[in-house]
């Protein structure tokens, strides 16, 4: 006679259940590689605020000095978000080389949502309580705007379908890396709030970009590398830092501003090029 001992039966049995259990469970709860990735990316910009507030705002609230705190923190939140833009990046090559779960894409816009829009507009509020020229409200209603335009740009990217290979607008990523270097460019407060506004226009704006694959993907993680580099160097003081960093500020925001331009031109010049052969065929 086979003998079962109740407690290791009743061992087995939940196993065996868990195990159906996983086996049945529906494609849209498991995380991909490529979700993994996104979740990193939000997590960067959780991290970016968490910075901001601790070694920028609070500082400054309670009368601290310690302005190099305030340099390290301020470097460390904006290469928390580059980290994030590096996330983004690979999470879209990792989910075309795999796959991806179907709740991949809101994975990717909610982490865009904090890390390209939340982080860059509360590092604008707090710019705007720490500068000595700036003014607070206004400057709370530009960073509302930039939050708002990320909204709208991640929204319409959800219902718009584009030809392959471009964006519309310019992508969150980008633009939120330009919002953070009008902040460090340390200009007047009127023009850094028009070069913000001016941002937040281009990212709902119907201006096409091109998505960074191949040799542009590339590019794109060498210069967001340099950009670290640079935010390193302005953090620990290093000879020329400043320099270096504000350098490396106005290159982005001169591409922010020089992209758009050749997109316009190459528009005019597709129209023009199709009515000169909507006028040779109609010649007999």
């Amino acid at each position: 006679m086979t003998v079962i001992d109740p407690e290791t039966q009743a061992g087995w049995v939940p196993e065996a259940d868990e195990a159906d259990d996983t086996e049945n469970m529906p494609l849209s709860m498991r995380l991909s590689i490529a979700d993994t990735l996104t979740l990193g990316n939000a997590t960067c910009g959780f991290m970016a605020v968490y910075f901001t507030t601790t070694g920028i705002l609070i500082p400054h609230l309670t009368g601290s000095d310690e302005s190099g705190m305030a340099r390290h923190s301020a470097a460390t939140a904006v290469i928390l978000m580059l980290m994030a833009a590096i996330f983004d990046l690979f999470d879209g090559l990792v989910a075309r080389k795999l796959r991806s779960s179907p709740m991949g894409a809101e994975l990717d816009n909610l982490s865009d949502l904090v890390s390209f829009g939340l982080a860059p507009a509360y590092f604008v509020l707090v710019y705007g309580m720490v500068a000595d020229d700036a003014h607070q409200r206004v400057s709370a209603l530009a960073a509302i705007v930039v939050l708002l335009a990320v909204v709208l740009r991640l929204a319409r990217f959800s219902c718009v379908t584009l030809k392959d290979g471009m964006f519309q607008g310019m992508p969150s990523p980008f633009g939120a890396l330009t919002v953070i270097s009008v902040v460090l460019l340390e200009l007047p407060f009127v023009p850094t709030l028009l070069a913000i506004i001016g941002v937040a226009w281009l990212m709902v704006s119907r201006v096409e970009y091109p998505k960074p694959r191949g040799v542009l993907a590339v590019a794109m993680l060498g210069w967001i590398v340099a950009a670290m580099g640079l935010l390193a160097a302005w953090a620990f003081d290093a000879p020329g830092g400043q320099l270096l960093l504000q350098t490396g500020c106005a290159l982005q925001v001169v591409l922010g501003a020089v992209i758009p331009l050749f997109a316009t031109a190459r528009r005019v010049n597709t129209f023009r090029d199709n009515r000169r052969e909507a006028r040779a065929a109609q010649l007999p």
